[in-house]
């Protein structure tokens, strides 16, 4: 079984939409360990919208926290704690996306992060950008963090239409095997995530 642990520089960059575009271009499953905040909808249920294909299986969340804020605290408002043995991946043979929380240091606990989750799961990790004031540090900070502590980062995602420049900043401060551009698109439906499913397929065949 392939795992991809879809993780981001940051919240709101695009994880869910890319992690949608993956679960349908490998026709894989789809897992969000934990979710915090419910206003809109779950993640789960905004991929499961996206996807066509009825391959895919949307295995529940393990946690499902109302606040939306990181695990740690969404977990202790509603007077519980979280610890990384908790989260068992799902019982499949299929490839899996796992969609992470918040960027790469939101804390699980007092002692685990979101990231270690990639880990404990032994699965690539795929790191989306997202195309905003401050990227390229917050790009390269979380390149830095991921390949310093060993982890699989196979795939980086720009979400977004960047500035030639930015772009160069943030793909040549490391070698990583692939590379996958997203243009910045107003609405989000199934049509776009099948355009994305085709940018994706091209680097994963």
């Amino acid at each position: 079984m392939n795992k991809y642990f879809i993780t981001g520089i940051g919240t709101g960059v695009g994880k869910t939409v890319v992690a949608a575009a993956f679960t349908e271009a490998l026709k894989a499953d789809y897992w969000k360990p934990v979710q915090c905040g419910l206003e809109g909808g779950s993640d789960s249920s905004r991929v499961k919208q996206f996807v066509k294909n009825q391959v895919s299986v949307f295995h529940p969340e393990t946690f499902v926290f109302n606040e939306p804020a990181s695990p740690h605290l969404a977990a202790l408002l509603e007077a519980k704690k979280l610890s990384s043995d908790q989260f068992i991946l799902p019982n499949t043979q299929n490839s899996l996306i796992i969609e992470g929380a918040g960027g790469l240091l939101v804390p699980l606990n007092e002692h685990n992060y979101v990231i270690d989750l990639a880990a404990d799961f032994d699965a690539e990790v795929v790191l989306v950008c997202g195309d905003y004031l401050g990227c390229i540090n917050h790009s390269l900070l979380s390149i830095d963090f991921l390949l310093k502590n060993d982890f699989n980062l196979t795939t980086l995602v720009l979400n977004g239409n960047f500035h030639p420049e930015v772009k160069k900043a943030i793909i040549n401060y490391a070698e990583i095997p692939k590379l996958i551009e997203l243009p910045k698109v107003e609405q989000i439906n199934e049509e776009v995530i099948g355009n994305f499913a085709g940018l994706i397929k091209k680097q994963f065949n």
